[in-house]
């Protein structure tokens, strides 16, 4: 899909909040809304089968938002992927901007990520952001340094994973013609997405250093579920390494790369939470993840180019 210079306004912006036991934080979310220094044409918060009163905080939340069109939609929990799928079918909007239940936006973010995707013309712009941890600590996520690395942006989006959904905004056809969230993927759904959106060489995106976001490590993250996320990107890795055949680096290498990537991560995380023989499982397993993932994707190949020779 070509980038179509088209020029955006707020009102082109549709907001997608899915919610899941987030009683304690939606307003917060809601409210990093309010103060935005332009406003959207909509939000909409999917209450995805949460048992505590998520919805009902919300609405009433949702009567503070000046004027900005709201709804709440409530499904059976089916995970975050598919609550936000069910507001991107809904959205009116042109673009789309996603926001965590339990994390909050600083006041220019809509602002600046707009003014990025009008002078850019691209797919999706995100940025930096506050990383917020439980005992009130923050750390930058530097994502816009990882954008800048390398000849091929999407190479390095490969490797590292950078893009952090709260950042995003993106065109919804785009998010759309892409399949939208993989809702059998329990999780890294969104890194998925972008793979989908922006494998194509044509298609470009921006990353911007403003750090717009502030996103809270809580116990129920879905980013805590290590060895789940982990199990998940290499799936993913796997999935999208043939398309990197061409581009810098190559299919294998890149391959290896991701996944001594998601590795590290794992066992980082791991120790981080005091959890050190769940990190040394991680380490001990890493060679065999490595060589079954390559011989995955080289019979993979050779399979395919036997085929067209025989075709």
């Amino acid at each position: 899909m070509s980038n179509k210079l088209v020029h955006f306004s707020g009102a082109d912006i549709s907001v997608i909040i899915p919610a899941y036991k987030a009683a304690d934080t939606i307003r917060r979310a809601l409210d990093s809304i309010v103060i935005q220094s332009i406003a959207p044409g909509e939000v909409i918060v999917i209450d995805d089968g949460s048992p505590d009163q998520t919805a009902l905080v919300a609405e009433i939340a949702g009567t503070n938002l000046h004027g900005i069109a709201f709804t709440v939609l409530r499904q059976k929990n089916g995970g975050a992927g598919a609550a936000r799928n069910r507001g991107i079918k809904a959205a009116k909007g042109s673009l789309l901007a996603f926001l965590d239940a339990d994390d909050e936006w600083l006041p220019e973010k809509l602002e600046c990520s707009l003014l990025q995707i009008n002078r850019s013309g691209s797919v999706l712009v995100a940025h930096d952001g506050w990383i917020v941890s439980r005992d009130g600590k923050t750390i930058l996520n530097e994502t816009a340094r990882r954008f800048a690395e390398g000849p091929d942006s999407f190479v390095t989006l490969y490797r590292k994973g950078y893009i952090d959904t709260c950042s995003v905004l993106a065109r919804r056809d785009s998010v759309i013609a892409a399949g939208g969230f993989d809702e059998s993927l329990p999780n890294a759904q969104d890194f998925e997405l972008w793979l989908a959106m922006l494998h194509e060489p044509h298609t470009t995106f921006e990353v911007f250093t403003d750090p717009l976001v502030r996103y809270h490590i809580n116990p129920g993250s879905i980013m805590s579920y290590t060895d789940r996320r982990l199990s998940c990107c290499i799936d993913i890795a796997l999935r999208y390494a043939p398309l990197l055949r061409n581009r810098p680096g190559g299919k294998l290498g890149n391959l290896a790369y991701r996944l001594l990537a998601i590795h590290y991560e794992a066992i980082r995380a791991h120790f981080d939470a005091g959890c050190n023989f769940a990190a040394l499982r991680v380490l001990v397993r890493f060679p065999l993840h490595l060589a079954a993932a390559l011989v995955s994707v080289r019979t993979e190949w050779t399979k395919r180019q036997s085929y067209l020779g025989s075709a």
